[in-house]
């Protein structure tokens, strides 16, 4: 029993080994939802080490409470930890991840795992409030940065790889092409649809090289894109009512009653990288 207990390795090298064979880092996640064969797969070194961080948590504590010594006899207490996290009062967003987390550790279906409680946008705390580190981050020294992520929705990772040779012209119009750090490797042209002269000005003045050298850690990237979100839709969008059912979004849960223009949803969502307009309602526009 030693033997093969000492060939498995400990319960921490077993939760990395798990993840290694699961990374696809430069395989195209967009063509593979296409064919469904995205179950086994990690394609970013991001979601790799937010995974393995919080597994680690869940087989530490399984350890420690069931004294389990490999890693498939943890897998009867997943749905168990998932509940005592909810109960401590995580946000519903950390939950989430970490049911993500153990879902691709161990292969778990959404029929097995642990339901949490609805993620009702109200309970949402990602960049909602003032936080500790909004404290050590100065948007007046960062004002060229803080005017281009709200002109422009690009996430963190996008914008610390982005260079001037990244603004091109489609039939006359310039674009922003994303193609590097973009999510799940799905590049797309973002149109200047703000502040286009400081943008272009900006970007032709950097060249080959990166447009922000450094994009500090304590900028809220995230409340960024949800203005540039809101502030497209509302440039975008119909009148209500003048649209038909069909063309309609009718918001669910704490959002009922509210209605948004799907044609202008699905424009917003593709401009930040996503291609879901249920994300959009939940999580960007704001009133």
């Amino acid at each position: 029993m030693a033997r093969n207990r000492e060939k498995k390795g400990s319960l921490l090298h077993q939760v990395k080994t798990a993840l290694d064979e699961k990374l696809a880092i430069g395989e195209s996640k967009f063509e593979d939802k296409k064919i469904g064969a995205t179950a086994d797969k990690i394609y970013s070194w991001n979601t790799y080490r937010t995974y393995l961080k919080h597994n680690i948590y869940f087989i530490q504590w399984a350890k420690e409470t069931y004294q389990i010594k490999s890693l498939d006899e943890g897998k009867k207490y997943v749905n168990e930890w998932l509940e005592m996290r909810e109960k401590q009062g995580l946000s519903a967003y950390t939950v989430k991840l970490e049911t993500s987390a153990l879902m691709k550790l161990y292969n778990i279906s959404s029929d097995e795992i642990y339901k949490s409680n609805a993620r009702y946008r109200a309970n949402i705390q990602r960049s909602r409030g003032e936080k500790v580190r909004d404290k050590h981050f100065s948007e007046e020294k960062h004002k060229d940065l803080v005017k281009f992520c709200r002109a422009t929705g690009l996430r963190r990772a996008e914008l610390q790889q982005l260079r001037g040779t990244d603004l091109i012209e489609i039939d006359g119009e310039p674009f922003i092409c994303v193609s590097r750090g973009a999510k799940g490797g799905r590049h797309r042209n973002i149109p200047l649809a703000f502040e286009k002269d400081f943008i272009q000005a900006l970007m032709r003045s950097k060249g080959e090289e990166k447009v922000f050298e450094k994009v500090p850690n304590g900028a809220d990237i995230h409340s960024y894109r949800a203005e540039f979100a809101t502030r497209l839709y509302k440039k975008l969008a119909r009148d209500i009512d003048s649209l038909t059912k069909s063309e309609k979004y009718h918001c669910r849960k704490d959002l009922k009653g509210v209605c948004y223009d799907k044609k202008a949803m699905l424009e917003v969502s593709r401009a930040l990288g996503h291609n879901r307009i249920s994300v959009i309602a939940g999580h960007y526009i704001r009133k």
